[in-house]
């Protein structure tokens, strides 16, 4: 087998514990009292530290290779999921999702460096949807076997569950030599992260992520509050995140053959543009069919991103710096993660969830024109 599809075997194994732990994490904190305010705060404790080490972590991958940084990132997201199972309580939720956000980012960059890496570069976008493929079956099953281990076994056995899972990639890893390939001798690493941003090729794909990162943040986060306000259950507002879930799956699976036939950039162009429209009109809508169709559209359009913005960012990082430049990539989203949540909900305060949206579709209308000014790249 490729060691590419390994990979992706890994990532959804790794993935799914860490989106996972969420939701084990909110709904037995909401069990042990904790208010809105203090579960907000929990889920945002996962994004602190990896924005403080995304470059770091990116250039211990550059230096040793990605293999030992996966393997070592892959213990501490155990030791945090250890935590709760052995310890409920809700100073312990928060130490493990310090514990879990440490590790997930150590893990995360390099083992988006070695998708990079896996192959020549004109496998490369392949690599990374298939590495896409494995970030998006994580996202959905994770919170399924949370889900059924809390309804079934209790939380301290659902954090038990994703420890013995974490198990599994440790060892793989381990047993493999094959992802040594993208150690480099280089100490380019050395230099100011941000000399990254001078190269314009690299800052354009950089700004295009962190603005549809913007826009998924942003849709998972206000899809349940709108729902919620037309009253929509809780099982029907899942679905349609599961549909959404469910187009970023499909689409990853295709999308090479979509890039090679028109060039990076003008996908990802059309990806991003295709999703403001359909932002637009989707806090107007409130039957439930029309929902779950815009839902799997925004999906197709969103679930292009992860792996394209990858690939440019590879393909434009300097020789030897391939990992800090993941790392810087992650962190700028990561700024995001925490800031997106912070200023939208001010802005729905005042004028409601509808202009959320528009406001998103005018962020992603703005990635799809950075990205449409390049020459295309295959």
């Amino acid at each position: 087998m490729r060691p590419i599809y390994i990979v992706a075997l890994i990532t959804l194994l790794v993935q799914g514990c860490h989106i996972g732990s969420r939701v084990i994490a909110s709904l037995l904190a909401i069990k042990l009292g904790a208010n809105p305010f203090q579960v907000g705060l929990l889920i945002s404790v996962y994004a602190v530290f990896p924005l403080m080490l995304g470059v770091y972590s990116g250039r211990l991958s550059d230096r040793f290779g990605p293999r030992r940084p996966m393997i070592a990132g892959t213990a501490v997201v155990g030791l945090g999921l250890a935590l709760p199972a052995v310890w409920p309580a809700l100073p312990a939720l928060y130490l493990s999702a310090v514990l879990i956000g440490i590790g997930f980012v150590f893990f995360n960059v390099s083992n988006q460096t070695l998708g990079g890496a896996l192959g020549t570069a004109e496998e490369r976008t392949h690599n990374f949807a298939t590495l896409g493929l494995g970030y998006a079956a994580g996202h959905f099953l994770g919170p399924v076997i949370a889900g059924y281990a809390i309804d079934y076994l209790g939380y301290r056995s659902g954090y038990s569950i994703f420890v013995v899972i974490t198990l599994l990639p440790i060892m793989m890893l381990a047993l493999d030599r094959r992802y040594e390939v993208a150690r480099t001798q280089t100490t380019a690493g050395d230099g100011n992260p941000l000399d990254l941003l001078r190269l314009p090729l690299l800052r354009r794909a950089i700004l295009v992520s962190a603005l549809v990162t913007t826009g998924w943040d942003l849709y998972g986060f206000y899809v349940p509050i709108y729902g919620h306000s037309i009253g929509l259950s809780a099982s029907t507002i899942g679905n349609i995140l599961g549909v959404f879930a469910l187009a970023t799956f499909v689409v990853r699976a295709v999308i090479a053959r979509f890039t090679a036939r028109f060039g990076i950039e003008q996908v990802l162009a059309t990806a991003a543009f295709a999703a403001a429209v359909l932002f637009i009109p989707f806090a107007l809508v409130s039957y439930v069919p029309a929902l779950f169709t815009l839902s799997f559209l925004i999906g197709l359009a969103l679930g292009c991103s992860q792996p394209l913005t990858l690939n440019l960012a590879y393909n434009h990082s300097p020789p030897g710096r391939s990992g800090e430049a993941t790392g810087l990539r992650l962190t700028i989203n990561n700024v995001t993660h925490i800031g997106v949540p912070v200023a939208s909900g001010a802005l729905a305060a005042a004028l409601g969830v509808a202009p959320v949206f528009w406001t998103s579709a005018a962020l992603l209308a703005t990635g799809g024109w950075m990205s449409s000014r390049s020459e295309p790249t295959r």
